[in-house]
């Protein structure tokens, strides 16, 4: 009964830091631009405001 409430409240929620900076990592193309973006991050790129 609620599997498919469960569903749509996952699907509308907004995602999380941490998900944002994982996805912001994985998207790098080599180890010079991870780095860089670990960095940004380390810096409070995503955290701002918060």
């Amino acid at each position: 009964m609620f599997k498919p409430l469960k569903k749509i409240a996952r699907a509308l929620r907004a995602p999380t830091v941490q998900e944002r900076e994982m996805a912001y990592l994985n998207a790098s193309n080599d180890a010079i631009e991870l780095e860089y973006r670990m960095r940004q991050i380390d810096r409070g790129m995503f955290r701002k405001g918060f």
